[in-house]
């Protein structure tokens, strides 16, 4: 297994018209995302890179969102992704979309997501799978210089591991889009639906929702053992000079 940092420098895309089938991965993406934005409260959330802010979120509970990519029209702050400029625990949700995938060090970039996030919070997490369709196509020459294949692709699986190890749970995994765009959409709306239970561990993008939980340090109080007290007992006192008196 390659290590997940790198020190090459990747290119991302800024905007979902740069990838391949980039309309129809981010209508794939938005049905799965529209089932969750109901289930989020707090009072901030925050959208990084520039896929995640052409996603609409108008139907989520949190109003204050802060979007942030360095070219994307749609930013609100620009920002580096390794430093982001706000204080610990300030986001009740963080939406991630596809940025592990062009990120050189992505062990980094979840420590500093999870810098921001306060405890109970969310990530929605969203990537290309290796071993689809999708991914088996990154092997041929000419694709090598397209986005997506221009980034790196990570197991759905090691990406819930690096999330473990920073105590967030996995509260949701699914795999999607199993099948490539045709310009037939009624055709590949169908075939989706027959193959997404019986191939879904092939599909060519996931979603992945986990929760930060933390757990508070309760100190252990000393068991205080109580001094034993001297009490007298109640014992019979007679004697053979109190039973001489009774008997006369």
């Amino acid at each position: 297994m390659k290590p997940a940092r790198t020190l090459t420098d990747i290119e991302s895309p800024h905007t979902w018209s740069q990838v391949v089938n980039g309309e129809w991965a981010a209508e794939l993406l938005q049905a799965q995302l529209d089932e969750w934005w109901p289930k989020l409260f707090g009072y901030h959330m925050l959208k990084l890179g520039g896929l995640s802010c052409e996603l609409a979120s108008g139907h989520c509970n949190i109003q204050h969102q802060i979007c942030i990519d360095k070219f994307n029209p749609l930013h609100t702050v620009i920002a580096d992704h390794f430093s982001l400029p706000f204080v610990e625990k300030s986001f009740d949700a963080c939406v991630i979309t596809h940025q592990l995938d062009y990120c050189s060090d992505p062990h980094r970039l979840l420590r500093e997501i999870d810098r921001v996030m306060v405890d109970d919070g969310y990530i929605l997490l969203s990537g290309y799978n290796p071993v689809s369709i999708l991914g088996m196509r990154g092997l041929l020459p000419w694709n090598r210089k397209r986005f997506p294949w221009k980034g790196r692709m990570f197991m759905p699986m090691r990406v819930k591991d690096w999330l473990g190890v920073l105590n967030y749970e996995v509260v949701f995994h699914e795999n999607f889009a199993v099948l490539p765009a045709t310009k037939h959409q009624a055709c590949s709306a169908w075939a989706e639906s027959v193959l997404s239970e019986t191939c879904s561990s092939v599909g060519s993008m996931y979603l992945i929702v986990a929760r930060k939980r933390t757990v508070p340090l309760k100190p252990i109080k000393p068991t205080w053992k109580l001094r034993r007290q001297l009490t007298p007992l109640g014992l019979n006192c007679r004697t053979k000079a109190s039973q001489k008196i009774k008997g006369a």
